[in-house]
């Protein structure tokens, strides 16, 4: 299928905005703030929300009220509540505050996962599968979220063996009912990522397959076209396009989830988002986080937001009449 067809295929928004986002941040949002943007998320019509993680308040201050916001904030059906969760002790956590969904996460990579969690690869897989059989007894599902799936920062391309390895255990071992495959540095591009995508679907299709990039280098809206021509249809986007990563400084973060709604529906996808409820909360942004964000949608409007005839107009089209220069 070319994703230029415009077919109304459904498309599933995920918004990851109030944990990936604000835990990139060096002001801390206020418990009420955190609240109230959730649930006007909520009311958006995005399939999922990842709402905070539930990690030590020391290695990340930013998300230091987990429980009281996840505990907060309002439920709608239909609406996927997930949480981040590094370990038992934070999978207890979250699951005593009601997270509909644990999601855990590990790196393809061995450097990436020393350098990010401080453990080896088999270490960390096996304390997600006690996270996991933890979800499991509580009846909640289980994320799992493959850092660096498209490229390692520290040791460059990464084999699409070492993906689908990993990912087959998760399915298997770990019982995962979902897998996200992460850019977490932006380092994806569209050929790859079509391959990666098509493998992963045709080998698990029951599986829940998400793909989380990053716009670091300017590809993120080429590569989610490029997973949607594949067969995939879940996304992660952060509101405002905020996000990032200690590994790639300086830089733009997540793609931006108004900006990637209004090109899929312009493109005939329906993706079950109020394209307007979205933009005007991320206008909330600036003011919770002290800066302007990425967001070209806030910036420029949407395509057809159109603007005010100059208030002389009048007056320019009749000198131009009287020239016969009238450009139509």
């Amino acid at each position: 299928m070319n994703v230029w067809s415009g077919e109304r295929r459904r498309i599933y928004m995920q918004e990851v905005g109030t944990r990936d986002g604000f835990q990139s941040e060096g002001t801390f949002v206020e418990t009420n703030e955190k609240i109230a943007l959730i649930d006007a998320l909520s009311r958006t019509g995005v399939a999922k929300i990842e709402v905070t993680a539930f990690v030590s308040p020391k290695a990340i201050p930013a998300l230091s009220d987990a429980e009281a916001v996840l505990r907060a904030i309002e439920r709608r059906p239909g609406v996927v509540y997930t949480a981040l969760v590094p370990n038992v002790r934070g999978a207890e956590r979250a699951i005593e505050a009601r997270a509909d969904e644990l999601n855990l996460v590990m790196s393809a990579t061995e450097s990436h996962n020393l350098s990010n969690l401080r453990m080896i690869r088999e270490q960390s897989f096996d304390g997600l599968k006690q996270v996991a059989a933890l979800a499991r007894e509580a009846g909640l599902a289980v994320n799992i979220s493959l850092s660096c799936a498209f490229g390692c920062p520290m040791e460059g391309d990464v084999p699409d063996a070492t993906v689908l390895e990993w990912t087959q255990r998760f399915i298997e071992e770990a019982g995962a009912r979902g897998v996200t495959l992460c850019d977490t540095t932006g380092m994806a591009y569209p050929r790859q990522v079509a391959a990666l995508t098509a493998q992963c679907l045709a080998r698990w299709p029951q599986t829940e397959f998400t793909l989380h990039f990053h716009n670091t280098r300017g590809m993120g809206l080429a590569n989610v076209l490029a997973a949607i021509d594949a067969g995939a249809d879940r996304f992660d986007a952060s509101l405002g396009g905020i996000g990032g990563c200690p590994y790639a400084p300086g830089v733009s973060g997540n793609v931006c989830s108004e900006e990637i709604v209004h090109a899929l529906e312009l493109m005939g996808y329906d993706t079950g988002v109020d394209l307007a409820a979205l933009i005007a909360a991320s206008k909330r942004l600036p003011a919770l986080i002290g800066h302007d964000t990425p967001s070209q949608i806030v910036k420029a409007g949407q395509r057809l937001d159109l603007h005010p005839l100059p208030a002389d107009f009048a007056a320019i089209r009749e000198r131009a009449a009287q020239r016969g220069s009238i450009s139509i």
